[in-house]
């Protein structure tokens, strides 16, 4: 019980905490369709699992333990948000669709830009790694810790799904899709600066 409470406690309270994740699903959910936010969410919830199998396999635990192998993996983090932050701050005005245009990325691309935004996050890699290894004990049979990371998990979709749905509504979109271009280069610049961040700490090291 104390394990549990534990988990959703500290699940919470990481995963409404701003970062790339929700700059994507906002991003996507105003700019494209509340489909495309949802299934941003859900791609981000499928790459919770990323995380949770390396952890469960006792990668988790090299990760932790070899500074070089997760300033790397810092690093490939890194790398990828910048460039999702640079094709927002390359987008043209003549570019933006309508209010009402159909989603031309497709449900797949949607998928995939939140699974690779969560799996390539290094944030998601800590704090997961730290929830297993710190807060669930060694004797915790595979099923709890399965099921703890279904909770992490369905706390992602969750959370995500409802910022998408927020963010889709259509008062709310219609007003500040006139400023479509400006909020491109704000969440692109937004990413960039999480990338920069995250590429220096990698560095440091």
């Amino acid at each position: 019980m104390q394990e549990l409470l534990a988990i959703v406690t500290i699940t919470t309270l990481a995963v409404i905490s701003p970062g790339p994740d929700f700059a994507m699903v906002s991003r996507n959910s105003l700019l494209q369709s509340r489909r495309a936010g949802v299934l941003t969410a859900l791609g981000i919830a499928l790459g919770v699992w990323v995380h949770v199998g390396y952890t469960l396999l006792g990668v988790g635990l090299l990760i932790r333990e070899s500074i070089q192998l997760y300033a790397a993996l810092k690093l490939l983090g890194a790398l990828y948000l910048v460039w999702l932050g640079a094709k927002l701050l390359r987008s043209r005005a003549d570019a933006a669709p309508a209010a009402d245009a159909p989603v031309a990325r497709g449900d797949f691309a949607a998928l995939r830009a939140g699974f690779l935004t969560n799996a390539l996050n290094p944030k998601c890699t800590v704090f997961v790694v730290s929830l297993f290894l710190q807060v669930v004990g060694p004797q915790t049979p595979l099923a709890s810790k399965l099921g703890y990371g279904a909770f992490v998990s369905g706390a992602h979709l969750l959370w995500f799904a409802l910022v998408a749905l927020l963010f889709s509504q259509g008062a709310v979109r219609a007003r500040l899709l006139r400023w479509r271009i400006a909020i491109d280069r704000a969440f692109g610049a937004l990413l960039v600066g999480f990338g920069a961040l995250l590429a220096g700490s990698a560095l440091r090291r």
